[in-house]
């Protein structure tokens, strides 16, 4: 993930895959997993860029860019992901949400004040 918080992005169109979770108390080994996971989205086909944030009551969005819907599902189906996923439901999520969507315009401070 971006070390500026924010990701570098192309042009639109592209998708994000917004991922909100609250965490339960449970540590066991989330923060190995969430380091491993921020590894191998890097290296996925079509990953863009992603942005996270948790405060301190466990609530975080994550959300994840990508040039294809079918990029996605790759990463969804990734074999360490769906093991990290499942762990999620189990162990260290009270609830969880997931909503995916086309990026058709996208703008940002610079731009704005060029307009």
């Amino acid at each position: 993930m971006s070390s500026t918080k924010f990701a570098t992005l192309p042009a639109p169109p592209y998708y994000a895959v917004i991922f909100s979770s609250q965490r339960t108390q449970a540590d066991g080994g989330y923060g190995e997993t969430a380091e491993r996971m921020e590894q191998l989205i890097v290296t996925m086909p079509g990953y863009l860029g992603a942005e996270s944030l948790r405060g301190p009551d466990g609530f975080g969005i994550t959300i994840a860019y990508f040039d294809t819907e079918e990029n996605i599902r790759l990463w969804r189906d990734h074999a360490e992901h769906a093991d990290a996923r499942m762990r999620g439901r189990k162990e260290w999520y009270s609830h969880f949400e997931v909503r995916i969507a086309k990026v058709e315009r996208a703008y940002n401070l610079a731009t704005v004040q060029k307009a």
